[in-house]
């Protein structure tokens, strides 16, 4: 039997170690990690943005996995090439699943004063949303990336997708996930004291779920 190719996506301008406690067994799974790449301007479109990642899926009809905005942009991927399955965890599927604090209009505009340097960044976020959680954004590495970020913030603030874009998907949230409260998100797999950055703490069952929905 053939091996299933997944493909992993992690979190904006994160790198492969966050998915170092996934534990897939190597006779049943082959692994591949996809890197974030550098914007090619501010103004590049996520659609633009995802084909120019599909570039680096090696195998047809693989598995990709996305976490946090790396769920949003594997969405975005799948629109693109044919996928076995698209797994999303800790993120969102529609701008409807957002919370209602997580005002876009406070984003639209914030990418264009950040400073070049990163040491003035908490001193010109102007949204409060952001701020409260800078050092969730510190830990996954987000943070120290300042054309991320604003690229980030641009593309998140303009994106508008009211419908799930692939209904066969399948999510994985956690319910004390505090970027993207539960109560906002529908037709998920629950995980008991998730946070956003369960892809750590909760690896195990995480690893669980995965081998469940790609097998039976």
């Amino acid at each position: 039997m053939s091996k299933i190719i997944i493909n992993f996506l992690p979190c904006i301008s994160g790198d492969s170690t966050i998915f170092k406690h996934i534990a897939l067994c190597p006779e049943l799974y082959e692994l591949h990690y996809l890197s974030w790449k550098k914007p090619l301007a501010l103004e590049e479109s996520i659609s633009n943005y995802a084909i120019r990642m599909c570039e680096d899926i090696q195998h047809k009809n693989p598995v990709l996995i996305g976490v946090s905005f790396g769920g949003v942009l594997a969405q975005e991927m799948s629109r693109f090439i044919d996928l076995k399955k698209v797994i999303i965890i800790s993120s969102v599927k529609n701008t409807n699943e957002l919370p209602s604090k997580f005002n876009m209009l406070e984003f639209k505009k914030v990418y264009k004063i950040i400073p070049g340097k990163f040491k003035d960044i908490e001193k010109y976020f102007l949204s409060k949303f952001i701020k409260k959680h800078t050092s969730t954004f510190k830990e996954l590495g987000f943070i120290n990336k300042y054309n991320y970020l604003k690229w980030y913030l641009q593309n998140f603030s303009n994106w508008k997708r009211t419908e799930d874009m692939n209904p066969a998907l399948i999510h994985i949230h956690g319910t004390k996930d505090k970027i993207f409260p539960l109560k906002n998100i529908s037709n998920c797999i629950s995980i008991e004291d998730g946070t956003h950055l369960m892809i750590f703490k909760k690896a195990e069952i995480i690893t669980r779920h995965i081998h469940e929905n790609l097998t039976f």
